[in-house]
């Protein structure tokens, strides 16, 4: 007998207002489960596997109905526990994850979690400036899910969202747990059907601020642009190496982001690089705690970093690059980095922001941005109405105290998709302490509207500041402390144990396995220690060459 897959009234009613054809289900990539397969399944007998290249159902099993429709996934229990879709794995979603798997629910009552998200790995995005100073290894800060989630019961699939097609806003109470809250359409053409909802979906880098932005100027914010600016970097030094000019490099905006990353740069390159922070106000870190702001300015000016502050970003440009060597163009075919290795020479048109400054033109060879996000939500659609959720001015859903969005009682939002305001009137910042805390709010008013229980306002409550400045340098300002900030080596290290360690009390489970966190102590332990000997050995040959050069001296 064949095996159905029965979808409720509304993915029905989704699906006949979309009338798929079979030739467009597939368009983009393949939807993996955390075991790697593009799997529908009831778990225990049945599944089949849709393809992405050939457009075909493959596998092992018949389809009795609708062949021609988009796959829809099988939750293990599908009408008998709730299901939950957790969009986007950032420190949002994937703690509101944890924060479901750990709490106690009734047998009857406890969900089937789907966290999405378009990589396979959980970034601890603080970390990332530690990629570029060499300090941390890839997979001490970039775990895969499947790692993460592999001794829980929540399921992981890498795709993409496409649409989503909410339900709840028609007048279903927030205390009826049957029937469908809603479907989120992927873009590798899976249907995900939900009771419900978690927008997790972060931000991205918006480049379409300034003209020639998009082209020429790299963003940080995820894995991958710090692996582009990375290798960005080495070709430059390897261009430049034994050459009597500096790499110039050029970083807009100077808040948190910008900083961490002129003083991490400035250090990597030493006296064979020059970096120049432009920003429009006239001081750094104007939301930074003011020891913080000191620490920075303090760093900085003791490197190659020039200030220039009070200036916009007009465009950015191509302009005229050097010749290079044959043999040079060969080093650059070796590393297989032509295309971003190539050595050109952009140009800022800076405009400025206040009075009394002229207008200036800044040639560098690299151009990092920092300035701007955009939310990642989906257009949504449902009857032809493509503003179902209330968004501001920023793409953020409005939500109310308890980060449920307003008028969609099933549907929560957290971290950079949700905008809710402080006990001061102001809209949270998007920072990794904000998400992680709404996370366990979520998580817990997701238990409360489940089981019938009034739902908990969200406090943000602000621990402190933290931030890099170098191998050796950092600063930490504790919210509880008022006054203090530990810089310098002190603050570096601080900042590394809270940002490993954080939640390890609080959380469900710390952010990586007891295993991960010794490794990666175990890690940064070996090489500060052989930093420390190299440093010693370079010292003590120091002293040797002198000893000799006195000794030959006195000889003659």
């Amino acid at each position: 007998m064949a095996h159905t897959i029965s979808p409720s009234a509304a993915t029905l009613a989704y699906l006949h207002r979309r009338k798929f054809t079979r030739g467009k289900l597939f368009t983009g990539r393949s939807c993996k489960n955390s075991s790697g397969s593009w799997l529908l399944s009831a778990r225990r007998r049945f599944y089949f596997v849709a393809s992405a290249t050939n457009e075909r159902y493959g596998g092992v099993m018949e389809i009795s109905e609708c062949e021609a429709r988009p796959p829809i996934y099988a939750w293990p229990d599908n009408n008998k526990r709730p299901r939950v879709c957790i969009l986007g794995g950032g420190f949002g979603g994937l703690y509101t994850a944890l924060r479901l798997e750990s709490l106690v629910w009734p047998d009857d009552k406890k969900p089937q979690v789907v966290l999405v998200d378009q990589s396979e790995h959980f970034v601890f995005k603080p970390l990332l400036y530690e990629l570029l100073s060499g300090e941390v290894e890839e997979w001490e800060i970039a775990p895969r899910f499947s790692d993460l989630l592999g001794n829980t019961s929540v399921q992981f699939f890498r795709d993409r969202v496409k649409c989503l097609y909410p339900s709840d806003h028609l007048g279903m109470s927030t205390a009826t747990v049957t029937g469908s809250g809603g479907v989120v359409h992927m873009e590798s053409g899976l249907l995900i059907e939900y009771d419900w909802l978690v927008l997790a979906l972060g931000a991205e880098a918006k480049l379409d601020l300034v003209p020639g932005a998009a082209e020429y100027a790299l963003p940080f914010s995820t894995l991958e642009d710090a692996h582009k600016v990375n290798e960005k970097l080495r070709a430059l030094e390897r261009t430049y190496f034994g050459k009597d000019y500096p790499i110039r490099v050029a970083v807009v905006g100077c808040g948190y982001s910008g900083v961490e990353l002129a003083a991490t740069i400035s250090e990597r390159l030493q006296d064979g690089g020059v970096v120049k922070a432009i920003n429009v106000g006239k001081e750094i870190l104007p939301n930074a705690a003011p020891g913080n702001r000191e620490s920075a300015l303090k760093v900085l000016s003791s490197r190659n970093v020039q200030l220039l502050p009070g200036y916009v970003v007009h465009r950015i440009r191509k302009g005229g690059g050097f010749e290079t060597s044959h043999e040079l163009t060969k080093v650059e075919a070796l590393y297989d980095a032509t295309e971003i290795c190539s050595p050109e020479n952009l140009v800022l048109e800076l405009q400025p922001a206040e009075r009394g400054l002229q207008s200036q033109i800044v040639e560098v060879d690299l151009v990092l941005w920092t300035v701007g996000t955009k939310p990642q939500l989906p257009l949504l659609e449902h009857n032809d109405n493509p503003n179902m959720l209330p968004l501001n001015a920023r793409g953020q859903v409005e939500t109310d105290e308890t980060l449920r969005v307003k008028g969609h009682p099933r549907v929560f939002a957290v971290g950079d998709s949700c905008a809710l305001r402080g006990k001061h009137g102001n809209l949270l910042p998007a920072t990794a302490q904000v998400a992680l805390q709404q996370a366990d709010f979520v998580g817990w008013n997701l238990w409360a509207a489940i089981n019938g229980r009034p739902l908990l306002p969200f406090r943000f409550q602000n621990v402190g500041e933290m931030m890099t400045l170098g191998r050796y340098d950092g600063a930490v300002s504790p919210s509880f402390l008022e006054g203090l900030t530990l810089e310098g080596p002190i603050g570096h290290s601080g900042r590394v144990i809270l940002a490993i360690f954080y939640r390890r009390n609080r959380g469900p489970q710390p952010i990586f396995h007891s295993r991960h966190v010794k490794l990666c102590f175990q890690s940064k332990m070996a090489k500060h220690i052989q930093q420390e000997k190299e440093e010693k050995d370079k010292h003590s040959f120091n002293k040797k060459c002198i000893k000799e050069e006195k000794a030959v001296k006195n000889g003659k």
